[in-house]
């Protein structure tokens, strides 16, 4: 398996991870919400029941977001690779691993950090469609693409 292919099948997993533990967290709420109604009333119960609908449309909304990043991450074929910069890239500037997919948290493949990034973010922005050499400049810091895959 291929650095990148590593890379890939981490955030794949992650997300498949979140996706799985927010469903998990919604069935909880929907399985409590039931039991509730079955054995309380009055004031209590009403705001207890009321909690647990607000918690539950939290959990929906961070669902929907995990399969928004799964579908983006389900558009990527790892093999790729190409001269310019596009979805799916794995990039280095500055000494940094980029991986243009979504945004999520940094992680470690064989030691080496990886960050992933959206293509909207303003560094995903100047990357797009660049190839190995290109030099920009964000926030005052200077940039320089090493390399593409």
């Amino acid at each position: 398996m291929t650095f990148k292919e590593k890379i890939y099948s981490h955030y794949t997993q992650m997300v498949q991870d979140r996706i799985d533990v927010f469903k998990d967290m919604i069935s909880g709420l929907t399985e409590d919400s039931k039991n509730d109604a079955k054995g309380s009333a009055g004031d209590k119960h009403e705001t207890a029941l009321s909690m647990m609908h607000i918690e539950q449309e939290k959990l929906t909304n961070k669902l929907k977001e995990a399969l928004e990043q799964k579908a983006i991450l389900d558009k990527i074929d790892p093999l790729k690779t190409t001269e310019n910069i596009v979805l799916g890239s794995l990039v280095k500037a500055n000494g940094i691993y980029l991986y243009v997919s979504v945004a999520l948290p940094k992680i470690a493949i064989d030691g080496i950090n990886v960050i992933a990034l959206s293509p909207q973010s303003p560094l995903g922005n100047h990357l797009m469609g660049n190839k190995a050499g290109f030099q920009f400049e964000i926030n005052k810091t200077h940039y320089t693409i090493q390399s593409v895959e």
